[in-house]
């Protein structure tokens, strides 16, 4: 990979990593449902009217729309909201690759075995050490709906396989049209008009601000630049690069937020973004593999991340 491309990765995932603080931010502006809602319709408005529909039937849209945006960001918020760290967020969300990796076994016929199923296995032994570090005195319920976030983003990644959508930047701004009804139709319900209008009508500089990160810095430029470089190299050679995300999420929450991260959390960063590590070295052979990771099975490329995160 040219020296400038290797930068443009690293510069990829800070984005995917910093945007969990955004995020943060975003939560104290709007609620959860809200905020997910005008997320996907500032990604894909005006978006939408300037590239044409996929090449891909109406089924795959709206269920990867659904699994991706009410699903994962929509559960994801609402984690947030309910006190689990940003940090800890973009780590724990990385389980994703677990649950992908199994939902493959069930829906696709793969097979675990060897090198990637042990790599796999010590990604969930890094879960189990970040539930620990969190300890019982921790966000249960936030930690709980971050992993059901990463279950449903595994669903989605299954899902976009299944697309094969040839244009993945097309696929995934019309994508992002599905959720917006979807999300604020939850949150008229779960949330309130009240709290809606309110939100709205208090709306400052900070929650334009990271709405619009969220949007289009995260999610049109951060997938944009992603899908340039796994149209220029092989998926095997970007992909790793999307392991960096959640270091740069724990390290940019502790230096904006001021979030402790403890010994035993790194440790847990350690194992879980090491064990998806072997677990993808040891599939990249694997023509599967490789059509997962183009279509982001394996990272943010499935999604608008971390961003879209």
């Amino acid at each position: 990979m040219r020296p400038h491309h290797l930068l443009l990765a690293v510069f990829v995932a800070a984005l995917w990593g910093v945007n969990f603080v955004v995020i943060d931010v975003g939560l104290d502006h709007f609620p959860p449902l809200l905020f997910g809602a005008l997320r996907f319709l500032a990604a894909a408005v005006p978006a939408v009217f300037l590239v044409g529909r996929p090449p891909v039937r109406w089924r795959w849209i709206t269920g990867v729309g659904l699994a991706l945006g009410v699903g994962k960001f929509g559960l994801l918020f609402v984690g947030m909201r309910a006190g689990m760290p940003a940090g800890l967020s973009s780590l724990v969300l990385q389980a994703q690759a677990v649950f992908t990796a199994l939902f493959a076994v069930v829906a696709l016929g793969e097979r675990l075995r060897g090198a990637r199923a042990a790599g796999l296995a010590v990604a969930v032994a890094g879960i189990v050490v970040a539930a620990v570090d969190e300890g019982p005195s921790g966000p249960f319920l936030g930690f709980a709906l971050v992993i059901a976030a990463a279950a449903f983003w595994g669903v989605s990644n299954i899902l976009t396989r299944k697309a094969a959508a040839p244009d993945a930047f097309r696929f995934i701004v019309w994508v992002s049209v599905v959720p917006v009804l979807p999300l604020l139709l939850l949150s008229l319900a779960v949330e309130g008009p009240r709290a809606d209008a309110e939100a709205l009508r208090s709306l400052d500089w900070s929650g334009v601000g990271a709405l619009l990160f969220v949007a289009w810095i995260s999610t049109v430029l951060g997938f944009g630049l992603w899908g340039h470089l796994l149209r220029t190299y092989d998926a095997s050679a970007v992909a790793p690069f999307s392991l960096l995300v959640p270091v740069f999420g724990m390290s940019s929450a502790a230096l904006l937020l001021g979030e402790d991260v403890s010994p035993l959390r790194w440790c847990a960063a350690v194992l879980l973004v090491g064990g998806i590590a072997v677990a993808s070295l040891a599939g990249a052979g694997r023509p599967a593999f490789r059509r997962v990771a183009r279509t982001g099975g394996g990272g943010p490329a499935a999604a608008p991340s971390s961003a879209t995160q």
